[in-house]
């Protein structure tokens, strides 16, 4: 019942094999995230280019793919061409299933090297097949559309031009592995497109037992109830009512407009609601001029209220361009935002306006393909950009102004990934969230804006919940659970199904495992040169909104040093040799890997607890 290979696909030799995966590699990272973590630490030197052939790019499953209630998804793991650093992205949708489904044993597809020519991998009956591509230049409907008999995850334009923030689209881009460019790496492999033909695995009578007792806790939690109601497109009334919405370039943390990109609004443009069976509402499909499109929350916030857009047929329109495209909607928003914001200060000479959609529209167009010196800049993400901007010397107020167009203080940026439409000077734990998040600006590793609108919190409280949950969330995309059915598997973070496939583990024995993944992860970005000051506060949010709102960033910095103590890391952001050796990582690091010098704090959780000693 368990999976215990993975794929191993060289695209520079045309080859592709199953090999094993380590017995204690599959128990101390069990698959997803983690185990992606483990492989790009071991096989990647440092600085390696995120767009040579050296990097990895897994597409990863986990021990429970095809068994658990709610959607299935997979996580795309490699090194960040927009970044720099380790990088975990997710889609569910039919595509997860039918790779569970086409290649059984396995819990990874990891793909290296470069293609001589635009190259498709095909799986099926646990066979692997590399053919031509002849669908390059094809977007990414088109592309799923040539194989009506299968489940496809490919490129568009964008990654085929590695785009700093392409996207990996599958169910004819209805789903998306969105952050941090996992789509420019595939492009630069010469990768098009991954076409599974598979069935979801035969579910054992026990496991469906506990797959229908899962199913109906899940059904009857508070999120459960939320997401078969409205899905995250009620994030938008959310955040704006609570004043965390960024809009129109985080000037201001509420959007007039957004009753007309909100949740009633998609009820009112859906002409289905997607399923993925009866059990598990998905998206709103609507229809647009680019064809049918699911938009879900980051549209309307990225590119609704970020761009002051108040018409969700709009919206709707400019986020299936972008699915089409394959490009990010929270880095295509807030590249459009950046050039609005640049352009009003004479940096940039370019048309468009808060709440143009037309101009908008083109813009992403041009990037996706690097039409223009600005396209291809901002193709890089926000930074890129500025630093295009500052150097123009044919532009006296761009070199005024250059100290003011570091990104950052036209955008805000962790990592160089742009922030998500949550506003911290509205909810502050998020910043601590963004701050520390491992693959730059994210609000998916924790959500502590959930309940801190609602519920003063001190900052050993904050702290807590933010390392809580993103130590539970490296164990939960390490089984690669569907994002919200995770909330019901906190309790024991999935110890309970393990043993049902015949892993065990306990609470916890996983919390201290979600400890191992995450430091880990930390240790690899360190070796990549990251530290303290990438956890630093965006200089955007330390500039007031319009209604005065601000973070106070000698409280942020106390803020993080408890973070840190909590961690077990040092006050430079860096895990301590005492914590390394707690977590079982004194024989994976290598000598390129720093640790703290600074003397040693409790780490998080119960580091100590029982585990399997044998090294690695």
């Amino acid at each position: 019942m368990q999976r215990e290979s993975v794929l191993r696909v060289d695209l520079t030799r045309g080859v592709a094999a199953e090999e094993p995966v380590p017995e204690q590699w599959r128990r101390r990272y069990l698959g997803g995230k983690g185990l992606g973590a483990r492989y790009l630490y071991e096989e990647l030197s440092a600085d390696a280019d995120p767009l040579g052939p050296e990097n990895r790019l897994c597409f990863a499953l986990g021990p429970l793919s095809g068994y658990l209630p709610g959607e299935t998804r997979y996580a795309a793991v490699t090194k960040s061409p927009l970044t720099g650093g380790f990088l975990d992205s997710y889609a569910g949708g039919q595509f997860p299933l039918a790779l569970a489904g086409a290649l059984p044993n396995c819990l990874a597809v990891i793909v290296q090297g470069v293609a001589d020519e635009p190259t498709t991998l095909v799986v099926e009956d646990g066979e692997a097949e590399l053919v031509p591509a002849e669908n390059w230049g094809a977007d990414t409907v088109e592309t799923a559309e040539a194989y009506p008999d299968a489940s496809v995850a490919c490129i568009g334009p964008a990654g085929e031009n590695e785009v700093a923030y392409a996207t990996v689209a599958s169910d004819a881009g209805d789903h998306h592995a969105g952050r941090g460019g996992v789509g420019a790496v595939m492009g630069a492999k010469r990768l098009k497109a991954v076409v599974a033909r598979g069935d979801r695995p035969e579910i054992p009578p026990a496991i469906e037992e506990l797959r229908e007792r899962t199913d109906a806790e899940y059904a009857d939690h508070a999120t459960g109830r939320w997401q078969a109601a409205s899905g995250t497109l009620e994030s938008v009334e959310f955040a704006d009512e609570v004043g965390a919405l960024a809009t129109e370039g985080w000037q201001a943390g509420r959007f007039e407009g957004s009753e007309g990109v909100g949740i009633g609004a998609a009820r009112d443009a859906a002409i289905e609601r997607e399923r993925e069976d009866d059990r598990v509402p998905g998206g709103f499909r609507v229809d647009t001029e680019e064809g049918e499109s699911v938009p879900r929350g980051a549209a309307p916030i990225s590119l609704g209220a970020g761009l002051g857009i108040d018409d969700f047929d709009a919206v709707a329109a400019l986020g299936a361009a972008c699915d089409r495209l394959g490009v990010d909607v929270i880095e295509s928003g807030s590249a459009v935002s950046w050039t609005v914001l640049a352009s009003e200060a004479d940096v940039v000479d370019e048309s468009v306006e808060f709440g143009d959609e037309d101009a908008a529209r083109d813009l992403v167009e041009r990037i996706a393909r690097r039409e223009d010196p600005l396209a291809d800049a901002l193709a890089g993400g926000v930074a890129e950009a500025a630093d295009f901007a500052g150097k123009d010397g044919d532009n006296s107020a761009a070199d005024e102004a250059e100290d003011e167009l570091s990104g950052e203080e036209l955008v805000p940026t962790v990592k160089a990934m742009a922030l998500p439409g949550y506003d911290p000077r509205g909810a502050e734990g998020m910043a601590l969230a963004y701050a520390t998040s491992d693959r730059g600006g994210c609000h998916r590793r924790a959500r502590p804006v959930e309940e801190e609108v609602f519920h003063d919190r001190t900052r050993e409280e904050t702290v807590r919940e933010v390392a809580e949950a993103q130590t539970a969330r490296s164990v939960l995309w390490s089984l690669v659970a569907d994002d919200f059915l995770g909330d019901v598997l906190r309790e024991d973070l999935g110890a309970e199904w393990l043993r049902a496939v015949g892993i065990e583990h306990d609470a916890a024995s996983l919390a201290r495992t979600g400890d191992r993944i995450w430091t880990l992860i930390r240790l690899f970005n360190a070796r990549e040169g990251f530290d303290r000051a990438d956890d630093e506060l965006p200089a955007r949010l330390r500039q007031a909104r319009e209604d005065g709102a601000v973070i106070d960033p000698a409280e942020f910095e106390r803020t993080l040093d408890a973070y840190y103590e909590y961690r077990g890391w040092g006050r430079d952001g860096l895990p301590t040799r005492e914590l390394v050796a707690a977590l079982d990582l004194e024989s994976v690091i290598d000598a390129e890997t720093p640790l703290s010098t600074d003397a040693p704090a409790t780490p998080a959780g119960d580091a100590t607890a029982p585990d399997d000693t044998q090294t690695e």
